[in-house]
């Protein structure tokens, strides 16, 4: 589907590339992923529904036309009429069509085949009039009708295949070619004239009028083909960069992610806003100990078990991860969007995350698995919330004093013996914002912290 086009872009000379990257585009790498060629499949597949719902309702609304319509001839005298028929089989041709599409069993020669089906049965339709109306064959050349040949050409268009647009444009050409020659060799063939009036008023065939026709209908093709050509290109490049962004933001908070592609100009490094917020900071206890003893893929289900319950406890009640550095967890609450409730949001978040993992501890211990203790602490004020790094590599984060005393905070609940810790102005920020805690909290006033000048009021949240 991919490889054809990226393989025809390369193997040319300097010159012959830049004018081929000037006509077609710029070339395709040599291999599309599988996960963005499968999203381009299914889009495909869905536009074949479409186009066999589409279809089905212009038969239906063709024979319908045909059924009340009051007949130009009389249906008496016309031994067989090939517009019903030809249509019941056509129906019957789409119907298998649109099961294929929608079992997606769709395979190209049957895409090749739905071209040369939908041209045939518009020309044996237009081939047929001559013998509704009792005339000589070149009447049908005057016919309306053949204006649907563009439609048909054009539908191919919405696959994003230009082979297909080619196959419909020619075989328009040449089925108009085929009525041309008949009108002219076949029973009683037609005088030929030079005169357009003649021509217009008559059963007489203006050859050049028909090559007018064909050459439309080729440059129609031509055009179509030579922009689909380019939007294809363009539209693996998008479907690329939005497999690549979907992958991409997975490894952002949901709010990062949404600034990244709103973004109207290319992020710089040093930029950033100054947010009230508050940031909590979760670590396993004897980590590095305990990955001595268990095997690598061990070490690795356990911190997955473990960051899945946080990650849920804190995007629960509207926080955002800003990293994880091993066995921490960094995250923040009203940094990369403000919010009135920072602080008993993250209180909130973590008594969630505290009885989480505390389920999950009896869990592993049922199991007979090792339980690793869970210590965090929450601290609050000013934090910027901005991108760091470099050009080529840049980094969402928040930082400020809160960011490096939560940290210390949370080494800190091993000197209180406690697995959480806050200071007692978040806990009486989160009271006021309206945070109701489950238990009654402990106090524990003027504590010398390591790394921190002062002495601190601390809570004891568990």
């Amino acid at each position: 589907m991919t490889t054809e086009l990226a393989v025809a872009d390369r193997g040319r000379g300097p010159l012959s590339g830049r004018i081929r990257s000037f006509v077609f585009g710029p070339p395709l790498p040599a291999r599309l992923p599988e996960r963005v060629q499968a999203t381009i499949r299914q889009d495909q597949d869905q536009t074949e529904i479409l186009l066999s719902l589409l279809q089905l309702i212009a038969v239906a609304s063709f024979a319908a036309l045909y059924t009340l319509t009051p007949k130009a001839f009389d249906p008496q005298a016309v031994p067989f009429e090939p517009v019903p028929v030809t249509l019941a089989v056509y129906a019957g041709f789409t119907l298998v069509r649109l099961w294929l599409a929608w079992q997606r069993r769709l395979r190209a020669w049957f895409l090749a085949l739905s071209v040369v089906v939908d041209i045939t049965v518009l020309m044996v339709t237009i081939w047929s009039f001559y013998l509704q109306y009792q005339e000589p064959p070149p009447i049908y050349l005057k016919a309306p009708t053949m204006l649907y040949a563009f439609i048909l050409i054009a539908l191919r268009t919405l696959r994003f295949e230009p082979w297909l647009v080619m196959l419909a444009g020619t075989t328009a050409a040449a089925g108009w070619l085929v009525l041309v020659a008949y009108a002219v060799l076949g029973e009683g063939g037609a005088q030929i004239t030079h005169d357009f009036a003649t021509y217009a008023m008559s059963y007489e065939v203006l050859l050049g009028a028909e090559v007018d026709k064909v050459v439309s209908l080729m440059m129609v093709t031509l055009i179509l083909t030579l922009g689909l050509m380019r939007a294809r290109k363009l539209m693996f490049r998008a479907v690329t960069d939005h497999v690549a962004a979907s992958e991409l933001s997975r490894f952002f908070a949901p709010e990062v992610a949404g600034r990244i592609r709103a973004s109207d100009i290319a992020l710089q490094p040093g930029e950033a806003e100054l947010r009230n917020a508050a940031i909590l900071m979760v670590d396993l206890r004897g980590f590095t100990p305990l990955t001595h003893r268990l095997a690598p893929r061990d070490v690795m289900t356990l911190l997955s078990e473990y960051q899945s319950r946080v990650v849920a406890a804190v995007t629960g009640h509207g926080g955002s991860i800003d990293k994880f550095m091993g066995d921490g967890i960094l995250a923040s609450f009203g940094a990369t969007q403000p919010s009135a409730s920072f602080a008993a949001d993250a209180l909130r978040a973590l008594a969630a995350l505290l009885a989480a993992t505390a389920a999950w501890g009896e869990e592993r211990r049922r199991a007979g698995l090792p339980v690793p203790e869970v210590g965090a602490a929450v601290a609050t004020g000013p934090v910027m919330f901005g991108t760091i790094g470099d050009h080529s590599r840049l980094e969402y984060t928040v930082i400020g004093d809160p960011v490096n005393l939560a940290a210390k905070l949370e080494k800190h609940t091993k000197e209180e013996r406690v697995r959480a810790l806050c200071t007692a102005e978040a806990y009486q920020l989160a009271l006021r914002q309206g945070y109701l805690p489950q238990s009654a909290a402990e106090s524990r006033a003027q504590r010398r912290v390591a790394g921190v000048d002062a002495t601190l009021d601390l809570v004891v949240l568990a």
